[in-house]
């Protein structure tokens, strides 16, 4: 495991409260692969729901800490500084891991690599063996459809200002629209395909391998984030990308329609059509089809 910042065991028991019962830690330092500028995510748990805060960070080291390196601009040496980032665990969103499948794809797999800083009741350990014991069962499936018809309804919007955008060649519209039709909709297809990912950093490779990396979807989602160039043209430019983007939503909609439900279906198809029918009557469509 990457060398853990030599403070932290003094930051754990400044950090002890009456509630506390066990602190963890997660993401690259759990799993070993951490880089210099890798920050250490720190669980504290606690027994009472009332001692619920917001996730909180903290540089250490700093003067105190071990040399990084050496600036080479400056020639001198860099005491090394550690981003510590402490989330507060109460037992309700403990359980909301296991219960809500849009917490579950982020969390599940973390937990199994996790490894216990402070530990002494055995409450992370529990909870640990619990994420191995994890199951996408149907009910998380119903719930994760449910949702992801919610958030193709609010990516609406996006839909609408990457049309805009286009008509108007306005630059701030096409990157509002960029963001929905890129993270938006990798997000409706991870609730959908109960996507476990490894670390925020691999959902991307995670969801594609899902879908498939030779499907259109998959094509189309490289695209939609501007992550694929055009051969001898290069890198798609802005309105290429938001393109991609509503071609992604069609695609998105005609892989879940089976599954979404009815109150949503009639509003997500109608913005279909109408993604479609603009795209096809403006000749949009051409520069980005697969």
């Amino acid at each position: 495991m990457p060398e853990l910042p030599p403070d932290l065991p003094a930051c754990l028991e400044a950090w002890k409260t009456g509630a506390t019962v066990a602190f963890a830690l997660l993401g690259s330092y759990a799993r070993g692969d951490a880089g210099p500028f890798s920050d250490v995510d720190v669980l504290r748990f606690v027994n009472d729901d009332k001692q619920e805060e917001e996730a909180q960070s903290f540089l250490i080291g700093g003067e105190k800490g071990v040399e990084a390196g050496e600036d080479r601009q400056q020639g001198r040496n860099i005491p090394h500084q550690w981003l510590i980032v402490r989330s507060t665990i109460t037992p309700s969103q403990v359980e909301s891991w296991f219960t809500e499948p849009g917490q579950a794809l982020g969390i599940i797999d973390g937990l199994r690599r996790g490894k216990e800083l402070w530990d002494p009741d055995q409450v992370f350990a529990s909870i640990q063996q619990r994420a191995h014991r994890f199951e996408w069962t149907p009910e998380h499936q119903e719930k994760a459809d449910q949702l992801a018809g919610k958030e193709l309804v609010g990516w609406i919007e996006e839909a609408h200002k990457g049309l805009e955008g286009l008509r108007r060649n306005d630059t701030g519209r096409l990157l509002n629209a960029r963001f929905g039709l890129s993270w938006g909709l990798s997000w409706v297809m991870r609730l959908h395909r109960g996507v476990l990912t490894t670390s925020d950093n691999t959902f991307y490779d995670d969801v594609i391998n899902a879908v498939g990396p030779e499907s259109r979807w998959a094509l189309l989602l490289r695209r939609a984030f501007g992550t694929e160039n055009q051969g001898d043209r290069g890198p798609l430019s802005l309105r290429e990308v938001v393109q991609s983007g509503l071609l992604l939503y069609c695609e998105t909609f005609q892989i879940l329609k089976e599954s979404l439900p009815r109150q949503d279906y009639a509003l997500i198809s109608a913005t279909v059509r109408l993604i479609q029918t603009e795209l096809e009557s403006n000749d949009w469509a051409g520069c980005v089809e697969a």
